[in-house]
């Protein structure tokens, strides 16, 4: 599976292994938990409530992330007692099919659970009558494109894009948190939908942020996917290289502190971009306002903490806070409007809920809040009468 990803989307074969692998079997260890405890029946009064599967359900993943967000959506439709259609992207079929295979071995394909599952690459399914939920993971255009298509009533669960802040007060330990913020900007060669790009820090505190940044910068290791001493591939296809983006930056008068366009030293094709990071960034451009899906990051000043909250972005997926005052970072993260804050470097935590507020899209995977999204409630009044 991890040397199918690197194939298929230039993944660096240490983080295929380490993250996309890891989280992809996390997410199906976390989906057979929650179908241990979860209960289906509720009785209230008179009253029961019952959580039955939607039905069909069509699901789309992304090429990013192939086996966490197949696996988020799968395990728990299975849970529920759905089938489904997966249509995986394009640009990373391989992996999908590799996955469908194990499905298929795992005893989903005789006798009732035949046809549970199915699997198809390029299919109109949002418009099918006969599905009655979509659920995408994608960007912004691709989840209006779908809910535009389905034309009728069908449940529509869309997790998109995002442009994530990372808020860095001045009593943070500086030093850590900004290299914490590059590094975790590059990740999967920065093709994450909660990486977090916009990266703000007091004015005061720009030029040590900007020196921290290019240094962390200048010593990521850019080649081959398939070296285990590489950090960052190249990105996944002409589309996702970002260099108009980046002469924007440029163009609209931020500081190019490190990178910026073409390709990195010694690499004369593929689709490889420097990592790069820019400072003086206002909110208005767009390398602040765009998601990049590539090693870009954009270094914003503020004056205050209203200022720091950067609610402004169309986006609401994720947001960071880095501080020692643990009540100003609680007070920030609940003015955010986003789905998901880490308070200083908190790890991933499979039990929580994740998705976003506005452009960033609807409802929410992981755990029981993923499974709850796959069942509809019905009253039954009376029952217990």
């Amino acid at each position: 599976m991890s040397k199918l990803m690197t194939t298929e989307m230039g993944v660096a074969s240490g983080f295929s292994r380490s993250a996309q692998i890891a989280l992809g079997r996390a997410r199906l260890e976390t989906a057979i938990r929650v179908l241990r405890e979860f209960s289906f029946t509720e009785q209230r009064g008179e009253t029961l409530l019952a959580k039955e599967p939607i039905g069909v359900c069509a699901l789309i993943t992304p090429w990013n992330w192939p086996m966490n967000q197949l696996v988020v959506k799968v395990a728990p439709a299975l849970a529920a007692g759905c089938t489904m259609v997966v249509k995986p992207s394009e640009f990373s079929p391989h992996s999908a099919l590799l996955f469908a295979q194990m499905i298929h071995d795992a005893g989903f394909a005789a006798g009732v659970l035949a046809g549970v599952l199915n699997l198809v690459n390029g299919e109109a399914l949002s418009r099918n009558p006969r599905v009655d939920m979509v659920s995408i993971t994608g960007s912004p255009r691709a989840g209006v494109a779908v809910a535009t298509a389905a034309q009728s009533v069908k449940h529509v669960h869309q997790e998109l894009g995002g442009k994530s802040a990372n808020i860095i007060f001045d009593d943070a330990d500086f030093e850590r948190a900004v290299t914490f913020g590059v590094r975790a900007s590059y990740l999967n060669c920065g093709q994450s939908c909660n990486a977090p790009t916009r990266m703000l820090v007091p004015r005061a505190m720009m030029n040590r942020a900007v020196e921290i940044a290019a240094n962390t910068t200048n010593s990521i290791r850019v080649g081959s996917p398939e070296d285990e001493n590489t950090d960052l591939g190249p990105v996944v296809n002409a589309k996702q290289y970002a260099q108009a983006l980046i002469e924007s930056g440029i163009e609209q008068g931020a500081t190019l502190a490190a990178g910026g366009p073409g390709r990195p030293e010694g690499f004369s094709k593929g689709y490889f971009i420097r990592p790069t990071v820019f400072a003086d960034v206002s909110p208005d451009m767009r390398i602040a306002r765009d998601e990049i899906f590539g090693p870009v990051l954009s270094i914003i000043p503020f004056d205050d903490e209203a200022q720091a909250i950067a609610n402004d972005s169309p986006y609401g997926l994720a947001g960071y806070v880095q501080t020692k005052d643990l009540d100003r970072a609680r007070r920030v993260a609940a003015k955010m409007r986003v789905g998901n804050v880490y308070i200083n470097e908190a790890p991933w935590d499979s039990n929580a809920p994740f998705g976003g507020y506005k452009q960033s899209g609807n409802g929410r995977e992981h755990a029981e809040f993923g499974l709850g999204d796959y069942l509809e409630i019905k009253a039954i009044a009376g029952y217990g009468a």
